[in-house]
């Protein structure tokens, strides 16, 4: 029995220590997402354009005594842009092929991980 109250005795500041851990662990795990947002700078009207661009859109199609749009319609307006609604609107941000050339592949980045760690 003494020696049970000598090993707790003894065990009670990592217990501690470890308590603390998982408190910092939850932390920071929870707040990390908080942080990359930061990453991204952007002022609250970038995205205002073309939203009213696309709500004129929409409120031109609802008003619209015709109805819907008919087919040879929607097809013009997509082929435009990215699609009928977005039409070219942040047509510069989106990754495709002649924008991602010098992008690494997850495959390359795990090839040159194991090349760091084997050494070869």
């Amino acid at each position: 029995m003494e020696n049970t109250r000598k090993f707790f005795a003894n065990i009670r500041p990592l217990q501690f220590l470890v308590a603390v851990f998982t408190c910092l662990t939850l932390l920071f795990s929870s707040a990390y997402p908080a942080f990359a947002i930061g990453s991204y700078k952007s002022t609250p009207s970038e995205g205002e354009t073309s939203l009213n661009q696309i709500q004129k859109e929409t409120d031109k199609v609802a008003s619209s005594k015709a109805g819907n749009p008919d087919l040879e319609e929607s097809q013009a307006k997509t082929r435009k842009g990215l699609n009928s609604v977005q039409g070219s609107a942040d047509k510069n941000k989106m990754k495709r092929p002649s924008n991602s050339q010098s992008a690494t592949t997850v495959q390359d980045k795990v090839e040159g991980f194991l090349e760091n760690v084997t050494g070869n």
